[in-house]
């Protein structure tokens, strides 16, 4: 079984792969993605800014990128972000294995509605119908790695995409923070919609690396950001060590139903 993997910010290849990426000619466009083997899994690897952090959140191109994995036969997908916490009690350093998703403009960076139906009468078009938008058995997949790997993983929360590429003003964040997010960042939600109509099973993992404008009385230093997306790439790889296998066994289903019109 093949699971995708989508790294962001810090995390530019899979962990411990030599693998050139291959482009990938889709009806969204190219995309980039690496064929490889982690703790004896196939591996097909997407990484959202690519090499040199070429591409800001604003330039990443999500339905290639989804389209791709899944031509490629990807059975579900695990996605990694370094994130701004709003939730105070989320230390700095730790993971949060997301379970909901505030996204309500439901736009890809370019303006344009964020879904793979963009053509009236294309077969397969519906409405993604769900209770809960990630994956159960990928979530247990990554609960049960960062155990085994020893890292310290809140069991859900609530992930909310903001555009960037600029951070948030602390009006923005308290207004989010009203609406239960527990951390921010720049490219999960138009995954997360796309992987739901593609029938991808999808899970969302966040490595807290700042507090979001006035979660704190004194903001985090930008070089403490930085050490901390640093250190994301080795807590990224001892987890994706130990949930890859798991998630590569476990019998996946889509979150929620696609109610199709054909």
């Amino acid at each position: 079984m093949a699971i995708g993997l989508i790294t962001g910010s810090g995390t530019y290849s899979a962990p411990g792969a030599r693998a050139e990426p291959e482009t990938v000619e889709t009806r969204f466009g190219q995309a980039a993605v690496s064929r490889t083997r982690l703790a004896g899994v196939e591996v097909l690897h997407v990484s959202r800014h690519e090499r040199g952090h070429q591409r800001l959140s604003n330039h990443v191109l999500h339905r290639a990128n989804v389209a791709a994995l899944l031509e490629l036969g990807a059975q579900g997908v695990l996605s990694v972000t370094v994130c701004g916490a709003l939730d105070p009690g989320l230390a700095l350093g730790s993971l949060v294995v997301f379970d909901d998703l505030h996204f309500p403009s439901n736009r890809l960076p370019d303006g344009s509605l964020c879904t793979l139906h963009d053509e009236p009468g294309r077969p397969g078009r519906g409405h993604w119908i769900f209770e809960r938008p990630f994956s159960k058995e990928l979530r247990a997949a990554l609960l049960a790695g960062a155990a085994e790997a020893g890292l310290t993983a809140r069991d859900g929360g609530c992930y909310g995409h903001v555009d960037g590429p600029r951070f948030n003003t602390r009006s923005e964040i308290a207004a989010l923070a009203a609406c239960g997010v527990t951390a921010v960042s720049q490219t999960a939600g138009p995954e997360t919609v796309l992987c739901g109509e593609a029938e991808l099973p999808y899970a969302l993992v966040g490595y807290a690396t700042d507090y979001a404008n006035g979660v704190m009385a004194e903001p985090t230093p930008a070089d403490e950001l930085g050490r901390l997306i640093a250190a994301s790439t080795d807590a990224f790889a001892a987890l994706l060590a130990s949930a890859l296998p798991r998630a590569a066994e476990a019998s996946l289903s889509p979150a929620g139903v696609h109610f199709r019109f054909d």
